[in-house]
């Protein structure tokens, strides 16, 4: 597992910000090519023994046909043989869908993704599972027998063997029909190679052009560009440098790869019997210029362009601040671990994690500045472990004490940044005039499953120096703020809000869109002589959201900054 993000990084095959995901690509996808990739995989003890492709819908538009079939075909003929070898609790076809090239490198470069996904133990821990404790799955019961799901298992004892048996006879039934339909697979890849580099035909896309938002008092977006431009050359992607900015034309070996990250998405709007939405395995969301904070523009016509030199490289905070702590619970936390990455990578190496018994003893502001909580649901952070369940030490969360230890952290000067989910234990434990429009609310009525959208910034404001006047808000379980306070005179001020005129949604999925028109998406809190930053979004999500790391980094550097003087 990765040391910041755990197997998040399992998301992170178009973005490319880890070193396994660069090292993979450049040393082993990009040198041997390859027409079929199993990437093996354990899921959950009490669901299917084993699943196997196709994947559910949807799957995103850029990702050809003949891969579609290709893994539909491979991954049925594997269950039907693993199946006639006698392994039971078998899914097809059910949980996990092809949406996303964060978890898909292949489907871009003219292969297919095999996932497969066996049932665990408790690490090499045998496990007894009973058939009455076994879960319904998104697409199937494994209570009952289905075209997508059999021959039923019965529950009983599972093991590290039982494991390994799962996943040897799929790798084997793989390798079996590879060998047997070997020309069949690369006339495949052939196909789709010589379709990827025709010329375009009238009315459809040439290429795209990425520039960098220009105006009056807006800082030149190089770091973003550069990112862009560089997460394009690794996935092999050809891209020229001119005057307008950088080109990327579509007739090219892996154009399909760059508009399904150019492009906006368009999440189809899935629902079940009972109109409830049907989540996705992941986000809906991976429009990188959004992102990133740059524009690409699509070039419908033949386009010439004259070149010019490579651009500049890519920058970081430019600081190194101290007294900067981030939260560390003990119940793990992902965003976490984003969050120490992008803080690394940006330069600003030098912070301290702050656990539970730290935060509980008190007197925060002897040795911070700058505190953040990372995204995690209120309760977590509150109460952390149950007592019993972990050794005493590790249990009972930021607790009473905490609240109080953060809350005269901030009253006497200190700075409290709250990512996301983290924003409404804020609003909880320190009784702050803010709401958050969403709680308790259904599926039905709100629901943003990892999608950006539009805000309007307050550029007067000084962490938004430099932006432009509107940007982007990465939402996922994301909360929406109204305050109570007058816009002027009152201690909360509005940094970002959505718009009030139009539905916000600028790439992925977005349910009850009416309820957040013209709400507050960041705030400034004054609470004594500190202040706190309410972030009703990820403005680090995964290494990805450039466009509002200005907004992140300079409530930080605000904080250091101010002590200095």
């Amino acid at each position: 597992y990765n040391k910041y993000v755990g197997h998040d990084d399992n998301r992170d095959w178009y973005a490319f910000t880890q070193a396994e995901t660069q090292l993979a690509v450049e040393k082993i996808h990009n040198v041997w090519h390859p027409q079929i990739v199993h990437d093996i995989h354990q899921q959950g003890a009490t669901g299917a023994r084993l699943f196997l492709p196709p994947y559910m819908k949807p799957v995103e538009p850029n990702v050809p046909t003949q891969l579609v079939e290709a893994y539909t075909e491979l991954g049925n003929a594997m269950a039907k043989e693993l199946r006639a070898g006698g392994l039971q609790g078998i899914t097809t076809d059910s949980t996990y869908d092809a949406w996303t090239p964060g978890r898909a490198y292949s489907h871009y470069h003219g292969g297919v993704r095999i996932l497969s996904e066996t049932a665990s133990a408790r690490l090499a821990t045998p496990l007894n599972v009973k058939f009455e404790e076994l879960q319904p799955g998104e697409g199937y019961d494994p209570s009952k027998e289905a075209a997508n799901f059999g021959p039923v298992w019965r529950g009983g004892e599972w093991r590290l063997r039982d494991i390994t048996n799962y996943m040897t006879s799929a790798a084997f039934a793989l390798l079996k029909h590879a060998a047997q339909n070997r020309e069949h697979w690369l006339s495949r890849f052939y196909q789709i190679g010589k379709e990827a580099v025709r010329p375009r035909r009238d009315g459809e896309l040439f290429g795209f052009l990425i520039s960098s938002p220009k105006g009056p008092g807006i800082d030149e977006n190089i770091v973003g560009m550069e990112r862009l431009a560089e997460i394009l050359r690794r996935g092999g992607v050809e891209t020229s440098y001119t005057y307008d900015g950088i080109v990327v034309p579509m007739a090219q070996p892996y154009g399909g790869f760059a508009k399904g990250l150019l492009e906006a998405q368009h999440y189809p709007d899935l629902r079940d019997a009972e109109g409830r939405p049907i989540p996705p395995y992941d986000v809906t969301a991976h429009t990188l210029p959004l992102l990133l904070g740059v524009e690409a523009k699509p070039l419908l016509a033949p386009f010439k362009y004259i070149a010019r030199g490579h651009g500049a490289g890519i920058g970081g905070c430019g600081q190194k601040p101290g007294r900067l702590a981030i939260y560390k619970s003990h119940v793990p936390a992902i965003d976490e671990g984003w969050t120490r990455w992008a803080i690394e990578d940006g330069g600003c190496v030098n912070h301290s994690p702050l656990e539970d018994r730290e935060a509980r003893a008190g007197n925060l502001r002897a040795s911070y500045d700058v505190i953040i909580i990372p995204d995690q649901a209120a309760r977590t952070i509150l109460n952390g472990h149950k007592a019993g369940t972990m050794p005493p030490e590790l249990t009972g969360g930021l607790g009473a004490e905490g609240v109080r230890a953060l809350r005269e952290f901030v009253e006497a000067g200190g700075t409290l940044i709250a990512l996301n989910r983290a924003s409404d234990f804020a609003i909880e434990q320190f009784k702050l005039p803010v709401r958050d429009v969403t709680l308790g609310l259904k599926r039905t009525e709100f629901y943003a499953p990892g999608s950006i959208l539009r805000t309007i910034v307050d550029r007067s404001h000084p962490i938004a120096k430099g932006m432009p006047g509107e940007s982007i808000a990465w939402v996922e379980n994301s909360p929406v703020f109204e305050t109570s306070e007058p816009a002027r005179g009152g201690r909360v001020r509005v940094i970002a809000s959505y718009p009030g005129d139009a539905n916000p949604l600028l790439s992925g999925w977005l349910l009850g869109d009416a309820r957040m028109r013209g709400k507050a998406a960041l705030l400034e809190v004054t609470l004594g002589k500190g202040r706190i930053y309410l972030f009703g979004f990820r403005p680090q999500y995964r290494g990805q959201s450039l466009a509002t790391y200005p907004l992140f980094f300079n409530a930080i550097m605000q904080a250091l900054n101010d002590r200095k003087e």
